[in-house]
């Protein structure tokens, strides 16, 4: 069952990338360096929105001998869409802040 298309201000920070170059594959370890996400944030949010068709992946091989092939990443069509309707919303306020705005 995949989850609905929300998203975290971590994952719009991910697609935000990701919208910059959308043909370009990416690896794991520049999108945690480009994003400033770690690795228990970014790898679980590639494997969501890969799950939800956002991002398309594949196994490349290295560039270097002795080294193992890598992960990489793009967004799909439907990826290209979604990052267009995200960037047309606005960014909801978190709990704490609208209870400090209130105070």
């Amino acid at each position: 069952m995949t989850r609905t298309k929300n998203a975290s201000s971590q994952t719009r920070a991910l697609l935000a990338h990701f919208a910059e170059q959308p043909q370009a594959w990416q690896y794991g370890y520049e999108l945690s360096k480009s994003t400033g996400l770690g690795s228990g944030t970014l790898y679980p949010a590639l494997a969501r929105l890969s799950d939800q068709g956002l991002l398309e992946s594949e196994w490349r091989p290295a560039l270097q001998p002795g080294r193992p092939p890598r992960h990489a990443y793009r967004l799909t069509s439907a990826g290209v869409s979604f990052v267009a309707a995200l960037a047309a919303q606005p960014v909801k306020a978190s709990k704490t802040r609208s209870r400090e705005a209130t105070a």
